[in-house]
């Protein structure tokens, strides 16, 4: 009976915890913690005033018909949590004497919410091994083993330790590239020659992002299977496709192959970030959606990734209504700082 009593107890517990089955649409936020984004929103918070802010964002997440949170737990080599591989973030300021992110899963699951932990896998700081100093940012070295052991590592120390809904990538791989200024990885690839690789430097760069986006995919489903595995790329695969689509390259630039990524079945949803606006021809906001939905096969999921930093409530509105009618499995919204100018109405189905 005493064993009865405490099986029922943790069953509870369990229960407490864990956010309701979602509809088939994800209606996302991202809560970005890198500089003090979105939260906590200065480095010299209480831990009282942290959760008050946290709370806040996630109550207006819930008013606003919202159904799942992305908050960024690893900025740049760091920890929003306590970690046995990497140090607190700076952007807490002092270590906070709770579980930031613990404390994060439990007050979004208890408004029904999913909590997504969103990590970026090869930016550092000035202490992190294997890195360089690369514009106004320290970048570890995607092409070294040692670099993507770690950050896999840190990825499965978190989904084994916590009840989280999602692991979640952006689109920070390899750096976006400085004027006059080369990546300089060139020891490792080097190495990489020097052991028999015949692949070009770009092409070696791109099979770095891929074994890692695969290995990633591997490892998040051999712990917990039912936690969802997302990436959010730069919202165009490369130029021309579709043909009246044009700027940066992210396949040729910072070796993002995201339409690989998705035909492989690497993700279970991407959410490429289309944060331009309807009526720009160059960079169509339907164009691209209908693009990305046509290109899934896998039928894994397009989930669109929207500014609402850049666009009023009023675009905001008729590019959800796209997604829809485009076929999308729902959408992100960046981010949470300017989700109080948006009224209920813009976001409900």
């Amino acid at each position: 009976m005493k064993r009865l009593l405490v099986l029922l107890l943790l069953l509870a517990a369990a229960c407490a915890t864990a956010p309701p089955p979602r509809a088939r649409e994800l209606r996302g936020v991202w809560v970005a913690t890198v500089n003090n984004l979105d939260w906590p929103s200065r480095r010299d918070l209480t831990p009282e005033e942290q959760q008050a802010e946290l709370v806040a964002i996630f109550d207006r997440a819930k008013a606003l018909g919202l159904n799942a949170i992305f908050l960024q737990v690893r900025p740049m080599a760091d920890a929003f949590y306590p970690s046995p591989i990497e140090p607190w973030s700076e952007f807490l300021g002092p270590v906070p004497p709770y579980d930031p992110l613990a404390y994060a899963i439990a007050e979004a699951h208890a408004r029904g919410l999913e909590l997504h932990a969103w990590f970026n896998p090869f930016r550092g700081h000035a202490l992190a091994a294997n890195a360089y100093q690369y514009g106004k940012y320290v970048w570890m070295d995607p092409g070294d083993a040692e670099v993507q052991k770690q950050s896999l590592d840190v990825v499965a120390d978190v989904v084994r330790r916590y009840a989280i809904d999602g692991v979640h990538m952006d689109d920070y791989f390899y750096p976006y590239p400085e004027k006059d200024l080369e990546f300089p990885d060139a020891p490792t690839y080097e190495r990489y020659r020097g052991a028999g690789g015949r692949m070009s430097r770009d092409d070696w760069r791109r099979d770095n992002i891929n074994r890692f986006v695969r290995e990633l995919y591997r490892t998040v489903k051999s712990i917990r299977p039912a936690v969802e595995v997302g990436i959010s790329p730069f919202g165009i695969w490369r130029p021309h496709h579709p043909q009246q689509i044009e700027g940066f390259d992210a396949y040729d630039k910072i070796y993002a192959d995201s339409k690989l990524w998705l035909q492989r079945g690497w993700v279970d949803y991407l959410a490429p970030q289309l944060y331009w606006a309807i009526d720009k021809k160059e960079q169509s906001f339907p164009v691209l959606m209908r693009w990305w939905v046509e290109h899934d096969r896998r039928r894994v999921g397009i989930v669109a990734g929207m500014s609402i930093n850049r666009h009023p409530p009023e675009e905001i509105a008729r590019q959800i209504a796209i997604v829809r009618r485009e076929g999308g499995e729902g959408f992100i919204l960046f981010s949470a700082r300017k989700l109080y100018t948006l009224p209920v109405e813009s976001i409900s189905p």
